[in-house]
């Protein structure tokens, strides 16, 4: 795969400046909340290096990508939070997950809105910076969609967890210690079993890519580009 410097400099900006904000946005909520846990490793911060896990945000996208498989996906290093010392646990522990997605989807908005600044940009770097802003809409709709997946760790199941009676919590909950396991069966292992024997079972990923093709429209159709 001939990939350009270029390309990884369109790319991996704002994908880098997304993680970065989502992972702070949960520590700076779970702060205001009750719980330093976070604030005290450091991790309420712009500083990118804090929030990147080597594996799962740059070596699993990268054999991911290069094995073709039918869906990209990775994560950045775990905000950790002790929801023991929130001030409602239950309730509180929604908004903190909440933070992350809401972060990307303010995102996603400015660099929408950034696009109506370009007739004031320099000639020879707009293609770039264009490029930037339509990556970074891109990318943050998908974190938003993708951390809302209503499967723990992620924030979507911890959002469930949350608001869900105890009854259906409790085992959702329990689900946490194997939900990568669980993602990577959905999203990976089942299409390309399912391809072995001509069948498209990866229904999962085309619900993600439908859903975040709403959130780009409602993004653009709010900031005048639609």
């Amino acid at each position: 795969m001939n990939i350009s410097f270029y390309d990884l400099s369109v790319w991996v900006l704002p994908l880098v400046l997304a993680i970065t904000f989502h992972e702070a946005a949960h520590a700076f909520v779970a702060h205001r909340l009750g719980d330093n846990t976070a604030w005290q490793l450091g991790r309420v911060s712009f500083n990118p290096i804090r929030h990147i896990d080597p594996f799962g945000t740059l070596i699993l996208p990268a054999m991911l990508l290069f094995a073709h498989s039918p869906f990209l996906f990775g994560y950045a290093k775990p905000v950790p939070v002790n929801f023991r010392n929130l001030n409602n646990p239950r309730l509180d522990m929604v908004w903190v997950a909440l933070a992350g997605p809401a972060t990307n989807i303010l995102l996603a908005l400015a660099a929408a809105l950034a696009v109506h600044a370009l007739p004031w940009v320099p000639a020879s770097s707009a293609h770039w910076i264009v490029d930037n802003l339509k990556n970074a809409i891109l990318i943050n709709a998908i974190l938003a969609v993708f951390n809302m997946m209503p499967i723990p760790p992620l924030d979507g199941g911890r959002v469930a967890v949350g608001l869900l009676p105890r009854p259906l919590a409790l085992p959702l909950a329990r689900l946490e210690p194997f939900g990568m396991l669980i993602l990577i069966g959905l999203l990976i292992l089942l299409p390309l079993a399912g391809s072995q024997f001509g069948l498209n079972l990866d229904v999962i990923s085309a619900i993600l890519r439908t859903l975040t093709g709403y959130v780009i429209q409602a993004v653009l159709f709010l900031t005048g580009n639609a």
